[in-house]
């Protein structure tokens, strides 16, 4: 696929199934992303891909923080915020372990590479047929669920990547 293309043709899309990307795909999708620009060259992404056991902690993470901002939450509630995150074929958190002992190159610089590696990451999963959804949500900023993918507090998650195939039958997001 043309580069011009694929950025005119990219969007969000609305709802993801299985197949997720095969290990070949997803190894090149990752390197696609560490090609992204990086003032300094300092290479602050991490990209989390969330096997079933990190999954699974993260999943309870994202939930157990909802529940403490709504602390009348359901079990049910509980459990359909829980099922939420588990739903996408491939996950893959994208977080920014910002350099602080690095004075010359600010924090929001190291934040936008993280964002500009996403984009990156979108086009080649894009170009290799698969759909993506770009989440974040409180989830992204709350210190327990960076820990369940191995971020420090002080860390950023800047992006939460959900990759699959395009569910056809769910209308297309920008």
């Amino acid at each position: 696929m043309e580069l011009l293309t694929a950025i005119d043709t990219r969007s969000s899309a609305a709802r993801l199934t299985s197949p997720g990307p095969t290990p070949a795909h997803l190894a090149r999708i990752l390197d696609a992303a560490a090609h992204a620009p990086d003032h300094g060259r300092l290479r602050p992404w991490e990209f989390i891909v969330l096997d079933a056991d990190l999954r699974d902690g993260f999943a309870s993470a994202a939930a157990a923080a909802k529940r403490v901002r709504l602390p009348n939450m359901t079990e049910d509630e509980f459990a359909a915020e829980r099922q939420k995150v588990l739903r996408s074929p491939t996950i893959i958190v994208a977080g920014c372990r910002v350099r602080r002992d690095q004075t010359r190159i600010p924090e929001i610089e190291q934040v936008v590479a993280v964002a500009a590696a996403i984009q990156n990451l979108f086009l080649a999963a894009h170009d290799l047929g698969y759909g993506v959804m770009w989440k974040t949500g409180a989830a992204a900023y709350d210190a327990a669920v960076k820990r369940a993918v191995g971020l420090a507090e002080d860390d950023h998650i800047v992006g939460i990547m959900h990759v699959g195939t395009v569910d056809t039958r769910a209308a297309k997001r920008t």
